[in-house]
């Protein structure tokens, strides 16, 4: 009997690893087949591979994973991969495809392995009505990042968005700067402006973004000049001229 395969398409790589290697342990006949880190990669990859299954986060750079579901929609099962409960829900109602939150619970991939090895006995389902309904739902009700994970060694922390003072760019990565450390993530500026909630987090520069909760006081110089002074740490943050009408009226 042909062994079933699979596309694993995340873009974060401890993720990725993680759910490879739980994949490995729950269901050893699955074949993983590819990995994507965008969905640029994951539609060339549904492409070349034509996997049986594609594990799929909702939210990636490059084209969206809801953008990926509609090329897999009638050709290979999806289980959709999220941090955001609501979408997660939604698509377990329609009851053809599954879902996993992130962190990945070991005891909930395998609920979802046992319900695809039986959709896989048969076709695999259209998305069309279900990626209409998300994407309906995402713009009427936009749901922010409530956590960021942080890679370390092999184990993932989560910091809740409350906790982040503010966040700076560093090349391709983001420093993300709390009151107890400044761990590094594989992550954009860019990115992270979409996904955290503009009400809270203020871009300040092109290259900051800066929580308004962690905001002790903006200080202007002489020169029309302005600084973000902080509650809980020394560190004073330039406006840049862009930005400064955000602070005119404070």
């Amino acid at each position: 009997m042909t062994r079933p395969t699979a596309l694993i398409a995340e873009d974060e790589p401890l993720l990725r690893d993680e759910l490879r290697e739980l994949l490995g342990r729950l269901w050893p006949q699955l074949q993983v087949v590819a990995e994507a880190a965008d969905g640029v990669d994951a539609l060339q990859a549904l492409e070349q591979h034509r996997p049986d299954v594609v594990f799929l986060d909702i939210e990636m750079p490059g084209a969206s994973g809801l953008e990926v579901a509609r090329r897999a929609s009638g050709r290979c099962h999806v289980v959709f991969v999220t941090a955001y409960g609501h979408y997660a829900l939604r698509a377990f109602d329609e009851g053809a495809v599954d879902y996993l939150l992130k962190p990945i619970d070991p005891a909930r991939l395998a609920t979802a392995l046992a319900r695809l090895r039986q959709h896989l006995r048969g076709p695999a389902p259209d998305l069309s009505a279900l990626l209409r309904e998300i994407t309906e739902m995402r713009s009427a009700d936009r749901r922010y990042l409530r956590w960021i994970t942080v890679a370390q060694g092999r184990s993932l922390q989560l910091i809740t968005c409350s906790d982040i003072c503010y966040l700076q760019a560093d090349n391709k990565y983001t420093v993300l700067v709390t009151a107890t450390g400044r761990p590094l993530i594989n992550r954009t500026i860019r990115q992270l402006v979409a996904e955290l909630d503009p009400e809270v987090f203020l871009q300040i520069h092109r290259g900051t973004l800066v929580n308004v909760n962690a905001i002790a006081s903006i200080d202007r110089d002489l020169r029309g000049g302005m600084t973000v002074r902080l509650r809980q740490l020394p560190d004073r943050l330039p406006v840049s001229a862009t930005y400064a009408h955000l602070f005119r009226h404070m």
